[in-house]
């Protein structure tokens, strides 16, 4: 009886380790979920362009304990580390890309399809988010990316030299740039009127848009030969042929814009701090106003959208990080630290940019942009519109030609 009783205590007293052990262990593995839920989480990113977003991540790390490791990839090789990722299947949790490239990747099955993640986001909604910005995330309905900084194009213009032609608030439309330009360019050799680029397909859709075209999908490559189109390039040919704008690259940016050889040129909000940081001197003799109007002042919407990795095992996090960084506060940290303008409208009541005339004229813009046309092939359709562009201002070739093999250089790219 006794042996039988020592047998029995020990036989309970093992089961009484057991479950307290059991019930330890438990406890310990719950909280141990949690922090490794945090602490040991790691969500990777690719920031096109540069790491910059580690200055402003830190809150969010603190408040999650989610690691979050951004690495810097610069825009010149950023499409083929793109093409990689895809290709082998292995990327990071997030990309932030750029709009101009979005079209291509969805179109390679890149990214999570948010669609039906954004009622659970309070930031998310689309709503909030200028329209323009909206058309280089949502492609046939479905949302693959959230909009992060937005970007437009304004006419910088010298008050001052403007006035002395007649336009002291700039030219509000195109006949007016043109009649100013005019006036501009005969105050001798060396002086010229507006800098217009030979470099960029996205300011010529803007200018396009101004005059009356649109690109209509169907269509394809018959969109180049619309003649509103061709009013577009015949505009840039008189500004060239008439010596209004320099062909050759000439001087820098801001010396030309002090010196007023170049007294007005087109571009976005980063060129506020060039302008005022490389030509004090003119401070108080400059601004920037609408794109001229010729029907329509439209100008073109680009920026930045953070997009999830098809293969990312971390589509919560990502979307919760995605959340916070669409708050207002953390897009007017962003706007501290890189001037790059914010794509949520409530952060733009805040007085850092309500207040600011120039920068509040971008967001009076951006009520009147529209996103670059979505083109298979969109990257090597611009590059032929810079040639033809190249043939025109430089060669001097017939509109009509240069248009014509335009229009069947995009249909062979089209068809490919």
């Amino acid at each position: 009886m006794k042996k039988m009783n020592i047998k029995l205590f020990t036989i309970m007293l093992l089961c009484a380790v057991l479950v307290l052990s059991a019930c330890g262990g438990n406890s310990n593995k719950s909280s141990g979920d949690k922090s490794d839920s945090k602490s040991s989480k790691t969500l990777n990113v690719w920031q096109m362009g540069n790491s910059d977003w580690t200055k402003i991540v830190g809150p969010y790390e603190e408040e999650t304990g989610v690691k979050v490791k951004i690495q810097g990839i610069p825009w010149d090789k950023g499409h083929d580390k793109l093409l990689t990722a895809v290709a082998s299947g292995k990327g990071p949790d997030i990309i932030l890309m750029g709009t101009t490239w979005m079209q291509e990747f969805v179109d390679a099955n890149t990214f999570v399809d948010l669609t039906d993640y954004l009622d659970e986001y309070p930031n998310l909604a689309s709503d909030d988010f200028f329209d323009g910005a909206l058309e280089t995330s949502v492609f046939d309905g479905k949302t693959y990316g959230i909009p992060w900084h937005v970007d437009t194009r304004l006419l910088f213009y010298r008050k001052d030299l403007l006035g002395d032609v007649g336009y002291p608030d700039g030219p509000e439309t195109w006949d007016d740039l043109e009649d100013a330009a005019k006036q501009l360019a005969a105050r001798g050799k060396g002086n010229y009127a507006v800098d217009l680029s030979l470099t960029d397909a996205n300011l010529v859709y803007s200018f396009a848009w101004q005059h009356g075209w649109d690109y209509e999908p169907d269509l394809g490559a018959d969109n180049f030969t619309k003649p509103e189109f061709k009013q577009t390039i015949e505009r840039y040919k008189t500004f060239y042929d008439n010596k209004y704008s320099q062909v050759e690259k000439g001087k820098e940016l801001a010396q030309a814009f002090s010196d007023g050889t170049k007294p007005m040129f087109f571009s976005g909000p980063w060129d506020i701090k060039t302008i005022e940081d490389g030509a004090p001197d003119i401070k108080g003799d400059w601004d920037v106003r609408l794109m001229p109007d010729g029907g329509t002042n439209r100008s073109m919407i680009g920026g930045s959208q953070i997009t999830i990795f098809k293969s990312s095992d971390n589509v919560e996090q990502a979307l919760d990080f995605i959340n916070w960084m669409s708050e207002p506060e953390t897009q007017l940290s962003w706007y501290k630290v890189k001037n790059e303008l914010p794509s949520r409208k409530e952060a733009w009541e805040d007085p850092l940019l309500a207040d600011d005339p120039m920068i509040s004229t971008f967001g009076e813009q951006l009520e009147s942009v529209q996103a670059p046309p979505t083109i298979h092939g969109g990257e090597k359709v611009g590059q032929e519109i810079q040639k033809m562009l190249e043939k025109v201002a430089r060669g001097g070739e017939d509109i009509d030609k240069t248009l014509n093999d335009l229009h069947q250089k995009v249909a062979k790219i089209l068809k490919d």
